[in-house]
């Protein structure tokens, strides 16, 4: 992880996309009459999605089912932890969500719920990757993975030949590695990099919340149901990994298909740092989105296969988007700028394991560095 800051974009030929598309956007909220924030229909989505996840906790306590009805569900906390983190703590930690910045600060922190931490993820993801999208070693959200290959400007081993095929199983650990090991890792790895620019006194408060977090979590979530329920360990501990599965997969999935598709670029900035391009553009070359037209899958993932809109607007709520995203292609159209997008799910599934195989061949200038 470079210095938050090295890398800066540079508009070299003045282009006025973006002055005029959020011309349009602020006209459209205007003329209509509508807040740029959420509305009721945000606060009852939250409301079933954590429900989704706590009251199946609940009734595995209050019942101890068998086996099987135990790990649906798990299963079916699974599928709301991701919805509450596309659809609930994303648009609050964007200060989207509400105009009150108290409603904003709660529902941004529902990420604590499911054991992660709102302080780290707002610095990877709204200043790392909305601000150095697709940058090799700048965007923490997409970015080589241990077996993952994401970007062509990294080394390629020979294993990365079949990361189109192992991928999946990847994905699925990405929310266990998160609660237990990530939020460490990212803590130490901000503040050597510049990205937290907290005071030492304010980072000691940081990680005590941290810790404080992560112990309730597990508490709650391993031990509590065995020391004060009686149920076994290792249907819990079982319970428990299925879960982070389901939502490490939903999660990674959504979000791939967004940036590691075919079409999108990973630019290089150059020697001094800079990225000829405006930013706004910039965005538009390394986002696409898909299934706009699903209301369904829409709602649940929060907008984001409305990636592109997301990314120029990320304090406009998502359940905007489908509005705003006519605006942004017919002005991306009269400006010449490609509109990214992919029709169904399963084609930018499709494209997005297109894209796997394609970073994972071996060339030629690496062959050198496979037994690295």
């Amino acid at each position: 992880m470079k210095l938050k800051g090295k890398v800066k974009f540079v508009n070299k030929d003045k282009s006025l996309f973006f002055p005029t598309l959020r011309k349009r956007v602020d006209t459209y909220f205007k003329d209509n009459n509508i807040s740029k924030e959420g509305d009721a229909s945000m606060l009852t989505k939250s409301i079933i999605l954590l429900l989704g996840y706590v009251v199946p906790f609940m009734l595995l306590l209050a019942l101890t089912p068998s086996l099987g009805i135990s790990l649906v569900l798990w299963l079916v906390m699974g599928v709301c932890l991701a919805g509450i983190g596309m659809s609930v703590m994303h648009d609050a930690n964007h200060g989207a969500y509400s105009k009150n910045k108290t409603m904003n600060y709660l529902m941004g922190h529902s990420v604590n719920l499911v054991g992660g931490s709102a302080f780290n993820w707002k610095l990877q993801h709204n200043i790392l990757h909305h601000t150095y999208t697709n940058v090799v070693h700048m965007d923490e959200d997409i970015q080589d993975r241990v077996m993952l290959r994401f970007s062509p400007h990294t080394d390629v081993k020979l294993y990365h030949k079949l990361q189109w095929i192992y991928a999946f199983f990847f994905y699925g650990l990405l929310t266990l590695y998160w609660v237990i090991l990530k939020d460490f890792v990212q803590y130490v790895g901000f503040i050597r990099s510049g990205v937290n620019a907290n005071s030492k006194s304010e980072n000691r408060v940081v990680l005590a919340k941290i810790v404080v977090m992560k112990v309730l979590y597990f508490f709650s979530m391993l031990v509590a149901p065995t020391l004060l329920f009686g149920i076994p360990f290792w249907e819990v501990l079982l319970g428990f990994v299925l879960m982070h599965f389901v939502g490490g997969i939903i999660l990674s999935v959504v979000f791939q298909l967004a940036h590691t598709v075919e079409g999108t670029s990973h630019p290089l900035p150059c020697e001094n740092g800079t990225i000829e391009n405006d930013w706004a553009i910039h965005q538009l070359n390394t986002t696409a989105n898909f299934s706009r037209n699903s209301k369904l899958l829409s709602w649940y993932v929060g907008g984001l296969n409305f990636q592109i809109e997301h990314h120029l607007f990320p304090r406009i709520c998502h359940i905007h988007y489908p509005a705003l995203a006519e605006i942004v292609r017919q002005t991306a159209e009269e400006f010449d700028i490609p509109y990214l997008e992919n029709k169904t799910f399963l084609t930018a599934v499709r494209s997005h394991l297109a894209t796997l195989h394609r970073f994972g061949r071996l060339e030629l200038p690496h062959l050198k560095e496979v037994m690295a």
